[in-house]
């Protein structure tokens, strides 16, 4: 896939999230995508390869998550740590 948005996307589905519990959206500025949903505390906007990356690397199975939401924060430490 080309398109790091909807790549992000199906990676997402394929963890078992629907769009409203999370998902991520391209912004009207070309370097920006967000990651918004229930499941995240508050969006988490990068470039759409660090938001790829955060869904990929960071994000987990809907079913590992459970009832806790996602934070910003947490995404920033664990691409930092990666």
């Amino acid at each position: 896939m080309s398109d790091p948005v909807e790549e992000a996307n199906e990676i997402l589905r394929s963890k078992g999230y629907r769009e409203a519990q999370l998902a991520v959206f391209p912004t009207p500025m070309p370097a920006k995508a967000l990651i918004k949903g229930a499941k995240i505390g508050s969006p988490f906007a990068d470039s759409p390869e660090v938001v790829l990356r955060a869904v990929r690397d960071c994000v987990p199975p809907a079913d590992e998550l459970g009832r806790h939401t996602i934070t910003p924060h947490e995404l920033r430490a664990c691409l930092d740590r990666t």
